[in-house]
């Protein structure tokens, strides 16, 4: 069962309804779940993501790509060509050792793509974010993944793969990775090249929660330790990675068209966001 409570944002000014209309005609299996103001959220194959209409000005880095599995190599290869138009490729369409059909795109608006053909499992989430930890960050995705599967509940480590020697990098750092955060798969590897990207606010990762309780736990643990608060739901955690923890109702709250507004200002007030204050706006 996919964990939708957990899913990317992408701020995409002015073009959240375009880039919207992309991802559903490149991907099929896609429409539209929700429109609020300044926001629209899709599902690709079952899956949640959200696209932000304004936000800050940074452009997003490939230190978050989308691995994206696929079934068939003829699939691969029409994700690749309809992502790579107007993109940049980062790693041509070809056979590499962990997949006869791989490629690695920034599309249009600059989100990265890595598009597999591998062997389905029991597993359904289709489309899993890949961490990459550089800059000063290098060397500490094993670190991370230990950290996130202890702050999310039903989380587990699927497996980590060093480096090994001749490979270009260090062997204390990890290759590729596996781990689920509630349920949620995600996926990690180091790179100590001088790549002179890292985490931006242009892709974030969206935490639903059902109470307070909740929001205020992961609020407080994903701010400490030299991460910090933002504003409306937005915090960066101590690896400079982006969250946003929101209310499950947000939704429903922000589309009443007589709370709504009171709602939305109520939130811009806000850093941690406070449910009751905004189901009483």
């Amino acid at each position: 069962m996919i964990n939708n409570s957990m899913y990317p944002c992408f701020i995409l000014k002015g073009k959240a309804e375009e880039a919207a209309d992309f991802y559903i005609s490149t991907f099929g299996h896609a429409a539209v779940a929700q429109r609020m103001p300044f926001v629209v959220q899709i599902t690709v194959h079952g899956q949640k993501m959200m696209l932000l209409n304004d936000g800050p000005d940074t452009q997003p880095t490939p230190a978050i790509s989308f691995m994206v599995l696929s079934d068939t190599a003829e699939e691969t290869e029409k994700y690749y060509q309809a992502l790579a138009e107007g993109g940049k490729v980062m790693m041509e369409l070809g056979t590499y050792p962990w997949s006869d059909k791989y490629g690695w795109v920034a599309d249009k608006y600059g989100i990265s793509w890595q598009l597999y053909t591998g062997t389905k499992t029991e597993q359904e989430q289709r489309i899993s974010p890949t961490l990459m930890f550089t800059g000063d960050n290098a060397g500490k995705a094993s670190e991370a993944i230990h950290y996130y599967t202890t702050v999310f509940p039903h989380s587990s480590i699927q497996g980590i793969l060093k480096y090994a020697e001749g490979e270009g990098d260090s062997t204390d750092n990890v290759k590729h990775a596996q781990f689920s955060l509630n349920g949620y798969w995600v996926m990690a590897m180091d790179s100590s090249y001088n790549h002179g990207f890292g985490f931006t606010d242009a892709v974030s990762l969206v935490v639903e929660c059902a109470t307070q309780e909740e929001i205020d736990q992961y609020w407080n643990t994903l701010t400490a330790d030299g991460g910090k608060e933002v504003a409306c739901g937005w915090l960066v955690d101590k690896y400079g990675l982006r969250w946003q923890i929101i209310p499950d109702n947000i939704g429903k709250l922000f589309n009443d068209p007589e709370k709504g507004p009171r709602a939305v200002e109520k939130m811009l007030k806000m850093k941690k966001l406070i449910k009751a204050e905004l189901e009483n706006a």
